[in-house]
């Protein structure tokens, strides 16, 4: 039972990271260089980073999970139209391709591999050799 405040609060934290995260890959992701995506290739390397980061560190896949929710809660708010009528994410012009579009898959699609990926802390304790000899 002691444990629990610190695990609830660890997921609260986490998926005020992941908003954080969410909220500045939304708005960046239309930051193009040329024709290469910076701004998009920078939102989702960095949050698969904070994602698999937290996953690593933490060996929880529910921290991973709610880091990620986050995100993905602050990208659906951040991408509609504003109470002003202000628009963040723009629609593309006809024949072009939408980053807007790219990052609202590809950020699920990372938080579903980060989370889903299998734990291999298991295997290697019990593939690791007796040293107590």
């Amino acid at each position: 039972m002691t444990q629990t405040w610190p695990r609830l609060a660890g997921w609260v934290v986490a998926a005020i990271a992941g908003a954080v995260y969410g909220v500045a890959g939304t708005i960046t992701q239309a930051f193009v260089w040329g024709v290469l995506p910076v701004g998009l290739v920078v939102a989702v390397a960095g949050v698969t980073g904070l994602v698999a980061g937290l996953r690593l560190l933490t060996g929880d896949r529910w921290v991973a999970l709610a880091c990620g929710l986050g995100a993905l809660v602050a990208t659906i708010v951040f991408s509609g139209r504003g109470p002003g009528g202000s628009v963040v994410v723009p629609a593309p012009p006809d024949g072009q391709l939408s980053t807007g579009l790219i990052w609202t898959f590809a950020l699920p699609i990372v938080v579903a591999i980060v989370v889903g990926w299998p734990s291999f802390s298991g295997a290697r304790t019990a593939a690791a050799p007796d040293r107590t000899n």
